[in-house]
């Protein structure tokens, strides 16, 4: 059996589960709180990050690196463009949300609101959750950019960059972080998303003591 060691809220786990389920690889799914820093988890991978696949006899860490070692596996359906040049944009958009994104947004709203709770680490600090929220604008209507020119993020066909975004906001939209009345064609891009098989374990993820918005699970927001 493929085993997953991930988070519920990590957006990088949730881009390896959407990959892993839209290829359907059947993968049995391990929590792991990576920041206590078990020996056993450390042992699977150093670095104490989820999400870590164990798969064919090998243990792989980096988010990114396993998608792309799933798409040479198992390469239908195609989650990467053929061309060199699709091939650049869906890598920078990848780095775009789980870099530029993540600190500036994720961290701030998801890792404030959520994350420090669970971790035992206080409460959360105001000033980052209102430099979340004045970050997130900019990036919805960067994303508004984008999709209003192309059909889905990286282009005409849907990608894993597609996956890294909809795994950062489904994270944002756990705790009703996301003002999905800004763009529509954000909102259309991200219920085509949502409404997609392999996006069904996300929506039924809870966190004890944190519900999720009542929108959450609706597929029709």
């Amino acid at each position: 059996m493929n085993t997953l060691y991930h988070y519920p809220l990590s957006p990088y786990s949730r881009k390896v589960r959407l990959c892993l389920a839209e290829k359907k690889i059947e993968v049995g799914l391990v929590e792991e709180r990576y920041w206590e820093q078990s020996p056993e988890f450390l042992r699977r991978n150093p670095a104490a990050k989820v999400p870590v696949l164990k798969m064919n006899g090998r243990i792989m860490s980096e988010s990114t690196a396993i998608c792309e070692y799933l798409e040479d596996v198992q390469p239908t359906p195609p989650l990467m463009p053929r061309d060199a040049e699709g091939r650049y944009e869906m890598r920078r958009l990848i780095g775009w949300f789980d870099d530029k994104f993540y600190h500036e947004v994720t961290s701030k709203l998801t890792g404030e609101r959520v994350y420090r709770k669970v971790m035992g680490r206080g409460y959360p600090d105001s000033a980052n959750v209102k430099a979340g929220a004045r970050a997130i604008k900019f990036h919805l209507d960067y994303m508004a950019h984008l999709l209003e020119n192309r059909r889905w993020l990286a282009g005409n066909d849907m990608t894993l960059a597609d996956f890294a975004g909809a795994a950062h906001l489904s994270c944002l939209d756990y705790t009703s972080d996301v003002d999905w009345n800004r763009h529509e064609v954000v909102k259309d891009w991200y219920a085509k998303i949502k409404s997609r098989p392999a996006f069904r374990s996300l929506l039924a993820d809870e966190v004890p003591g944190f519900q999720p918005a009542a929108h959450y699970a609706d597929l029709d927001f």
